[in-house]
C-alpha cells in the first residue's frame, strides 16, 4: 500500500519559515520523481516545486522561486520543502506527490502524478 504523509505545516507570520517533509512508503521511493503542489480555498491545485528521481533535478513555480528549496532524501524515503520568506498568498494545503514516468525533469502537471499525500495546513498571517 502507497502512503504519502506530510507533515511540518502550521501558522506563521509573513516573512517566516516553514519545512515541510514527506515520508513515502510502499515505493521505490528512489526511482519516483516527487513533487509539492498546493491548493487554496476556492482556487484550483498548483504546481509548487518538483525534484526527479535520476539527476535530482529541480523545478520551481515562478512565485516561489528564489523562497523554496526542495530536496530529497532516498535513504529515508523522504522529500522536503524548505519555504522562506512567507507571503500571505502562500496560504494553502500543501500537497506531495510522486511520479514513476518521468526521470529527467519531473513534471508541473498534477495529472502526471501516480500517488498523492492528503496534505498539510500552511497558514501565513500578515
Amino acid at each position: 500500500q502507497v502512503q504519502l504523509v506530510e507533515s511540518g505545516g502550521g501558522l506563521v507570520q509573513a516573512g517566516g519559515s516553514l519545512r515541510l517533509s514527506c515520508a513515502a512508503s510502499g515505493i521505490t521511493f528512489g526511482r519516483y520523481s516527487m513533487g509539492w503542489f498546493r491548493q487554496a480555498p476556492g482556487k484550483e491545485r498548483e504546481f509548487v516545486a518538483a525534484i526527479s528521481w535520476y539527476v535530482g533535478r529541480t523545478s520551481y513555480a515562478d512565485s516561489v522561486k528564489g523562497r523554496f528549496t526542495i530536496s530529497r532524501d532516498n535513504a529515508k524515503n523522504m522529500v522536503s520543502l524548505q519555504m522562506s520568506s512567507l507571503k500571505p498568498e502562500d496560504t494553502a494545503v500543501y500537497l506531495c506527490a510522486a511520479d514513476q514516468h518521468t526521470a529527467w525533469d519531473a513534471s508541473r502537471l498534477g495529472r502526471d502524478y501516480d500517488y498523492w499525500g492528503q496534505g498539510t495546513q500552511v497558514t501565513v498571517s500578515s
